[in-house]
């Protein structure tokens, strides 16, 4: 009794066997369409770091009181308690600055500010001039900073957004397809009646 040649081959194929891919290596991962295959999001996510100010508008409040200072300062020639009034509220504005900032900022701030010498008397006005004129422009620098921080997670929110409602190329957005056929439709009824008109 002779075998079937179409038998013998459908019995060697096993029903598990599964066909490849094309282009991809056996044991090899494919990637899915919902998984992102650009760093972009880790762009994102790295420089998105604000400027680590935990209380704004406390250094806000502060910083305006030391420039409305420094004006005083400048017009106003202070006498001996002036300046160490003025010493005191100088100190004393920095150890505010300090409990809404990060410990970063806080030690940059202490090696810049530079202790009075108060051996010979309380300082001059020209030294409290430099010590108010240098926080405030340190001020001014912190805040610029909170500022292009909040505009670039601004920018990069509404990019994000935009990406979102993207619409994947070949996609059309739903209503436009159904929208376009029925005004073909009505196109076609009023050129049916325009026809009937003239026979």
């Amino acid at each position: 009794m002779t075998s079937n040649p179409d038998q013998s081959e459908s019995s060697s194929d096993q029903p598990g066997d599964a066909p490849e891919q094309p282009g991809n290596a056996p044991g090899q991962s494919v990637s899915t369409p919902g998984q992102p295959t650009s760093p972009a999001g880790d762009f994102v996510a790295e420089s998105s770091s604000p400027v680590d100010v935990s209380s704004p508008a406390k250094v806000m409040r502060i910083g305006t009181m030391v420039k409305q200072l420094l004006e005083e300062v400048r017009r106003t020639d202070l006498d001996e308690k002036g300046r160490e009034r003025l010493a005191k509220i100088h100190r004393r504005s920095i150890d505010e600055l300090e409990d809404g900032l990060s410990k970063d900022l806080i030690d940059e701030l202490e090696r810049l500010d530079l202790p009075f010498d108060t051996s010979d008397g309380p300082p001059t006005n020209s030294e409290l001039r430099i010590a108010q004129a240098q926080l405030v422009g340190w001020l001014e620098g912190l805040f610029h900073g909170i500022q292009t921080a909040i505009m670039a997670q601004q920018a990069m929110a509404q990019q994000e957004r935009s990406e979102h409602g993207r619409l994947p190329p070949g996609r059309v957005a739903p209503g436009t397809a159904q929208t376009a056929a029925t005004n073909g439709q009505d196109q076609d009824d009023t050129e049916g009646r325009r026809t009937g008109n003239y026979l």
